[in-house]
């Protein structure tokens, strides 16, 4: 990964306009924030460039205006509950640019904290149009992008601003691109990856990119039926995509070619209902009954998959292995993810885990903090693990 300038690399900034990209798409529930994680995570940023004596102006986007101003897409709620995250006063403005904006970032003290309005409330912010984002420039002195969950987004406020003004990462951005270089860049061996959900077809990118990278992966949930049936088992009723048995083996071709071991589930629990408190029974995974779905994988299974875990100096987590939405079909997310975050806090793990299943999943076998990375990054994390360029992070490359 190329170097990248932080905020250690922003000395004196006292009195400079600082536009700092923060992700601010955050749940909401009867007009207040249901779930304020994502500020959480932009506080020490914003902090810091406030203590520094920075005017801060916060740039972010809320839902998909599609490019016109939307009442209920307004970040105006937000601020109150980035204020109370930051216990420090947060003006907000109408507009990110003309004279709204350019008012409310002249009245500001150093220290002071602005939010301007949803970016996306223009279209030449996802269009990402040179006017749009000379306009957007006029604001600022300086950019900090603390948003990596945009930064596989080539807009106006993740990537153009950084070709106007120094451009730096944020706290949140900086530890994401560090975690996720331990994860992949240039990981600790052996390498093990644990990939889930329920379908193959969205996570092609990232099998084929995983399968040269690590050097087992362990494939969960849905998508195991998949490979199972393309290796000839009956998987019942089990959610398959049989029309991409093609592909299935043209990964297990490639990862056989690359040397890295494919994990599937040899047992699986299975049941005739997909509910909460199904009757379920363990069987083995050549004698799926034609009449049940597999919705977790079984003892034998979960062994196998801590095996691995245990043999690992990095592991990179990507969805459920199971329905672990409905009990009692958790058990094999919940072992897995209990002994890696055992592991991790032993000092003999260095986990990374993204994905908004997998995030949940995590959080559910109440093992989230003690991974040494968890993501709340959604589609950026995917596009990193497929091995694609993120502009809004290449742009802040100090590399030519």
């Amino acid at each position: 990964m190329p170097a990248f300038k932080t905020l250690d690399d922003l000395t004196d900034i006292k009195g400079k306009r600082v536009l700092v990209r923060v992700d601010l798409n955050v749940p909401m529930a009867d007009g207040k924030v249901s779930d304020s994680t994502r500020i959480e995570r932009v506080a020490p940023t914003i902090q810091e460039l406030s203590r520094k004596g920075a005017k801060v102006i916060l740039l972010a986007h809320f839902g998909r205006p599609k490019g016109e101003p939307v009442a209920d897409m307004s970040l105006k709620p937000i601020a109150a509950a980035v204020e109370e995250i930051l216990d420090q006063s947060v003006e907000f403005a109408g507009d990110c640019i003309g004279p709204e904006a350019s008012k409310a970032i002249d009245a500001m003290n150093n220290g002071d904290i602005l939010l301007l309005e949803n970016t996306r409330f223009h279209k030449g912010e996802e269009k990402n149009t040179p006017e749009f984002t000379a306009e957007l420039a006029k604001n600022g002195d300086i950019f900090v992008n603390d948003a990596f969950s945009a930064a596989h987004r080539a807009h106006a406020s993740t990537e153009g601003l950084a070709h106007h003004m120094p451009a730096y990462a944020g706290r949140t951005m900086q530890a994401e691109l560090e975690a996720l270089e331990k994860g992949l860049g240039k990981p600790t061996r052996p390498v093990v990856a644990i990939v889930g959900g329920a379908k193959v077809s969205t996570k092609i990118d990232l099998l084929q990119n995983l399968v040269k990278k690590v050097d087992a992966l362990v494939i969960g949930g849905g998508m195991a039926n998949t490979f199972l049936a393309a290796q000839g088992v009956n998987v019942g009723k089990s959610l398959c995509e049989h029309d991409l048995a093609e592909t299935a083996k043209q990964i297990m071709i490639e990862a056989a070619t690359a040397g890295c071991a494919i994990v599937l589930p040899v047992d699986g629990v299975v049941a005739r209902e997909f509910k909460a408190g199904a009757a379920n029974e363990v069987v083995d995974i050549n004698a799926i009954p034609s009449d049940a779905m597999v919705l977790d994988v079984g003892p034998k299974s979960i062994e196998k998959v801590n095996e691995w875990i245990g043999r690992a100096s990095t592991l990179v987590w990507n969805g459920p292995m199971g329905a672990f939405e409905i009990m009692p079909f958790d058990a094999a997310t919940v072992a897995a993810a209990k002994y890696a975050a055992e592991r991790t806090r032993a000092g003999k793990l260095v986990s990374v885990a993204g994905g908004g299943d997998t995030v949940s999943a995590l959080n559910h076998a109440g093992v989230a903090d003690d991974f040494t990375y968890v993501s709340t990054a959604g589609g950026a994390f995917l596009e990193w693990m497929e091995g694609k360029e993120l502009p809004g992070v290449s742009v802040l490359s100090t590399a030519g």
